[in-house]
C-alpha cells in the first residue's frame, strides 16, 4: 500500500497543487458560505505562497542542503567494480510513443551512465528503473536497453533492473540482482538532491555505495539570494524539494533508511548498535 498511498499524498501536498487548491477552495467558501472573510483569507494565503515559492529563493533554500550533503565524486582511488544508475531521467511514455529516447530535467542520469561506461570499461553497469506507475507502463530500464546505442552504452554490458517503482525498491532489487562482494567499490549515480535518500536506502539494503551526484539544480549556498525570473522555475524546484524532504521523513518512519538525513559519514542506528555490541564482546 505504501506506493499508491505515497503517490496520492504527494499529489495533494505538492506545494503548487496545494496553493491552487487553497485558492479555489477559498474562493468557493467566500462565494457560497457565510465565511466570506475566512474564504478570502485562504485564497490570499494560497496566492502569497504561490508567489513566494515561485519567485523568491525559497526553493533554493530548500534544495541546497540536499544537494550539498554529498560532495562531488573524487576521481581517485581504485576503479569501481560496478556502477548503478537510478531511473527517473527518461520519459517512458513519450519514448515508447515516439520510438526514441526522450529525457526530462533529470536527463544527466543516463548521460553519465554512458560517460562512466567509457571511463571504466571493466565495471559492471546496472540501470535500475521500473515503470513508476501503479499498474502498466513500460519500464525505464527497457527503454534504456532499446536505446542503448543512441546514448553510447554497450548493450552487452547492461544489467537491467526493471521492477522497481521507487527508491526503496531500486536499492533492494539492485542488491539482490548483483549481490555485491565485501570490499567492492560501487558508484551510485542519481540526482544530487535525491542522493541522501538513495544512499540511505542502499545502506539499509546492506549495499555500500559511493555517491556520484549529478543533475544539480542550484549553484550552492550563493543561491540563497537568488530570485527566479519565471515563477514556473521556482515552483518546479520547490515542489521537488518539498517532495524530497517529505520522502526522507516517510522513508525513515517506514524503516527504509537508517537516518533522517543520510550523509557521507552517517550510519544507521542498528549498524552502530551492532558494532558497539561487538566491541563489548
Amino acid at each position: 500500500m505504501f506506493f499508491p498511498v505515497s503517490k496520492v499524498i504527494f499529489f495533494l501536498i505538492t506545494p503548487s497543487n496545494f496553493c491552487i487548491f487553497a485558492i479555489l477552495l477559498g474562493i468557493a467558501v467566500a462565494a457560497v458560505t457565510r465565511w466570506r472573510r475566512a474564504g478570502l483569507g485562504l485564497a490570499l494565503l494560497g496566492t502569497l505562497l504561490l508567489g513566494a515559492a515561485g519567485l523568491a529563493p525559497l526553493s533554493d533554500v530548500a534544495l541546497i542542503p540536499l544537494e550539498q550533503r554529498f560532495p562531488a565524486y573524487p576521481d581517485d582511488g581504485p576503479a569501481p567494480a560496478g556502477i548503478i544508475v537510478l531511473g527517473g531521467g527518461i520519459e517512458t511514455s513519450l519514448s515508447e510513443a515516439r520510438r526514441q529516447i526522450v529525457v526530462n530535467d533529470a536527463g544527466e542520469r543516463p548521460i553519465y551512465l554512458a560517460d562512466l561506461a567509457r571511463r571504466y570499461p571493466a565495471a559492471r553497469l546496472v540501470f535500475s528503473g521500473g515503470s513508476g506507475f501503479i499498474a502498466g507502463g513500460m519500464a525505464e530500464a527497457d527503454i534504456v536497453s532499446r536505446q542503448a546505442d543512441v546514448i553510447g552504452v554497450p548493450r552487452t554490458r547492461l544489467i537491467l533492473e526493471n521492477r522497481s517503482r521507487n527508491t526503496h525498491e531500486n536499492a533492494a532489487f539492485s542488491a539482490a540482482l548483483v549481490q555485491p562482494k565485501l570490499g567492492e567499490r560501487w558508484l551510485l549515480v542519481t540526482s544530487a538532491w535525491h542522493m541522501p535518500r538513495a544512499v540511505g536506502c542502499f545502506r539499509q539494503a546492506g549495499f555500500t555505495v559511493d555517491a556520484f551526484p549529478v543533475d544539480y539544480r542550484t549553484r550552492g549556498w550563493s543561491d540563497v539570494a537568488h530570485f527566479h525570473g519565471f515563477a514556473s522555475d521556482g515552483l518546479l524546484q520547490f515542489d521537488l524539494a518539498v517532495k524530497e524532504w517529505i520522502g526522507l521523513v516517510a522513508y525513515r518512519l517506514s524503516g527504509y533508511t537508517p537516518d533522517w538525513l543520510p550523509g557521507p559519514d552517517s550510519r544507521g542506528a542498528s549498524e552502530a548498535a551492532s558494532e558497539a555490541g561487538s566491541d563489548r564482546r
